[in-house]
């Protein structure tokens, strides 16, 4: 659930891969004036109201699918910040309300809504959305043993954060609940306990932020970091007693034409996990829970070349471990995946690069449709 609030925060990213699939959209809206290339600034800065978005699913763990969502703009970024800097206060996002559908190949599929709002001055900043979904996955013995089974599961996040005076710190809370069924196509694993086959999650946690990126799309300088502890209690309406702690981080370094960028990620746990909620090892190249067990850790790093002013390359390399219950941290994986990609400037003012990358994991290879940053 933590990866679907990330996509919910990061709304205005899914929105700008649009500029993928907008042949509805004037022409003159689809240049820049500048060199005449192909851009989305305009239309996207521009634009309110309600914005169809096609949603391309490439995750190894689900397989290849797509879907649409349907984003509605209170405002339009260009008008949002002419009023704010008419009442001489900071520039804030507009309000943002989206719906969404999904499904894959192997019969995943999903389907939710949900809401960002910034308010006083973006000194708070409020995110919940809920939906349902039917997962068809594969649960991994310590041996790679593949198991199939069926998560049915639905869901509701609220998330809300204050900004600290003036300062780029945010703290806030964030509730996360979750009813789910999960079914093998054969029998349950044994350390799968049967508690967790029909289960619910109610989890609250403190949340803390800092922000300094140059931009929220695609950064070439500054640093995003988070920090979430959360308590999974019978109160909060979770049939299951635990705890987590997770921490990431990103930064970005320009060095002439080129801008290095290094990730942290740490997901702790500790108490009744359920296993299809255990930390797991989140690299490109790497399907979703492959490795998956009570900690997991993860370091990656990317090199982006600016060709010229409209295209860039990219390359990187990550590296990663989940153990703790099921395997010791000498005796769990190390797993390294890598890659490279392309990127063009598909919306100048926004700062905003779109393309894709091309990686490879321990077991197999994977493409991704990046739009923005591929850090969430």
């Amino acid at each position: 659930m933590s990866s679907v609030l990330r996509r919910a925060r990061s709304l205005a990213f899914a929105a700008a891969a649009a500029a993928c699939a907008t042949a509805h959209a004037l022409p003159e809206k689809l240049t820049d004036s500048e060199d005449g290339y192909l851009d989305l600034s305009d239309y996207l800065l521009r634009h309110r109201g309600v914005l169809p978005v096609p949603i391309v699913v490439t995750e190894p763990a689900i397989g290849y699918g797509g879907g649409v969502a349907l984003a509605y703009f209170s405002q339009s970024f260009e008008e949002q910040a002419r009023l704010s800097r008419e009442r001489g206060e900071r520039v804030e996002p507009p309000d943002i309300a989206v719906a969404a559908g999904l499904k894959t190949e192997n019969g995943t599929w999903a389907g939710g809504g949900a809401y960002a709002g910034f308010w006083d001055q973006d000194r708070w900043r409020y995110v919940g959305g809920g939906g349902k979904v039917q997962l068809h996955l594969d649960y991994f013995s310590v041996t790679g043993d593949a198991r199939a089974y069926r998560l049915d599961g639905k869901g509701l996040i609220q998330q809300l954060l204050r900004r600290i005076g003036e300062c780029p710190w945010f703290v806030g809370a964030r509730y996360v609940y979750v009813s789910s069924q999960a079914r093998f196509a054969n029998p349950s694993p044994d350390d799968v306990p049967r508690r967790d086959l029909d289960i619910s999650i109610g989890k609250l946690g403190a949340v803390v932020d800092y922000d300094t990126r140059d931009n929220i799309f695609t950064p070439s300088q500054g640093a995003f970091f988070e920090a979430e502890a959360a308590f999974a209690r019978g109160a909060f309406g979770s049939d299951s007693r635990y705890q987590t702690l997770y921490a990431r981080g990103f930064s970005w370094h320009p060095v002439g034409d080129f801008v290095l960028g290094v990730r942290g990620d740490a997901r702790l746990s500790r108490g009744d996990v359920p296993f299809y909620a255990q930390p797991y090892v989140e690299l490109r190249g790497v399907p979703a829970v492959r490795y998956q067990d009570r900690n997991a850790l993860v370091a990656e790093t990317e090199v982006r070349w600016n060709v010229d002013h409209r295209w860039a390359v990219v390359g990187f390399a990550g590296v990663g471990k989940a153990y703790g219950r099921r395997q010791s941290w000498s005796e769990a994986k190390t797993v390294v995946s890598g890659g490279a990609g392309f990127r063009y400037l598909v919306a100048r003012k926004l700062n905003l690069y779109a393309g894709l990358d091309f990686a490879r994991g321990p077991e197999d290879s994977a493409v991704y449709l990046t739009a923005g940053s591929a850090w969430r």
